[in-house]
């Protein structure tokens, strides 16, 4: 049985997906772990598949003719690793393309999830490329933190439990692993048969947050999650996001929209959608860019008519 079978869902990020594969490949054999690599490509039309077939010939690919987002592309990795290999491999890994895999990080995570065994998904310890700290963990998303992406507040407040953020000194290297109630999307190791039990991703969601929706369904069927400050991957971040900006927006906030209406009851929700109409107007108001003002401005109606 298979150990890891590692999904990644590219767009347009060649050269930093196949920097990435190295840095698995490596890091599989440097902790004697059996393990596979499958790329589920939404569509890229930089040579990404003739880069994997040059280059990572052992490297299974799922060539799709749309882009299908994010969560259902993972779930097409998952599913087809899980059917390829007999009883399927014990965890999955899913991991953004922007991502390098420092040495052990994936023997770490593996485990603490051998060891925890009501622990059902972990994340890593998460830094930028310049070696800069990155939040990988928060806390589930109420009105606070709604406001914090709304308007202006304290800098000392950024990274504050309202804020939904966790102690910069649980993520010490030398920290034992600790609970959260998600990870950040970029990096989660997940058991096969939580992913089952849980079917995935929700596929409605089609960029962002659809990890946020996942996290909180595996808690609220019985595992815990954690974070693993011993596992480091350094994130660069919104390497394909980056490329569409508007639409971006529209994304986030459209995903936004249905995670709180799903998550939260009516009260919270209807407070949620008085926030985000006041906090759109004030940011299409700011802007020069006349693709940004109406991605905010298309995001306020969003959630008015969810």
């Amino acid at each position: 049985m298979l150990d890891v079978a590692v999904i990644i869902v590219s767009w347009n990020v060649r050269d930093y997906l196949a920097d990435c594969m190295r840095s698995i490949y490596n890091d599989l054999d440097r902790c004697g772990l059996r393990g596979e690599i499958w790329v589920v490509d939404n569509h890229s039309t930089d040579g990404t598949q003739h880069l994997l077939e040059d280059l990572f010939p052992t490297a299974r690919l799922i060539i799709n003719q749309h882009n299908s987002g994010y969560g259902a592309a993972n779930n097409q990795g998952m599913w087809a690793a899980a059917s390829a290999n007999g009883d399927g491999p014990r965890y999955f890994l899913l991991l953004n393309p922007d991502t390098i895999v420092r040495p052990y990080a994936i023997g770490h995570m593996v485990e603490c999830l051998d060891k925890m065994p009501e622990a059902g998904l972990a994340g890593a310890r998460l830094v930028y490329g310049d070696g800069r700290f990155q939040s990988s963990a928060f806390h589930f998303p109420g009105l606070a933190q709604l406001t914090f992406d709304l308007w202006p507040a304290p800098s000392r407040l950024y990274e504050s439990r309202f804020n939904g953020r966790y102690p910069r000194r649980n993520y010490r290297a030398n920290r034992d692993p600790f609970q959260v109630e998600h990870t950040l999307g970029a990096a989660m190791l997940v058991r096969r048969n939580v992913a089952e039990a849980t079917q995935g991703f929700d596929e409605s969601f089609h960029m962002y947050c659809e990890e946020i929706d996942w996290c909180w369904r595996i808690r609220r069927a019985g595992w815990s999650i954690y974070t693993v400050p011993q596992a480091e991957i350094v994130h660069y971040g919104g390497e394909s996001t980056k490329q569409v900006p508007a639409q971006s927006i529209i994304n986030l906030w459209e995903s936004r929209a249905r995670l709180y209406k799903r998550h939260h009851g009516r009260l919270k929700f209807a407070l949620a959608r008085r926030l985000v109409n006041a906090g759109m107007n004030r940011k299409a108001k700011n802007t020069g860019s006349t693709d940004i003002k109406q991605a905010y401005q298309e995001a306020a109606q969003i959630w008015r008519q969810i």
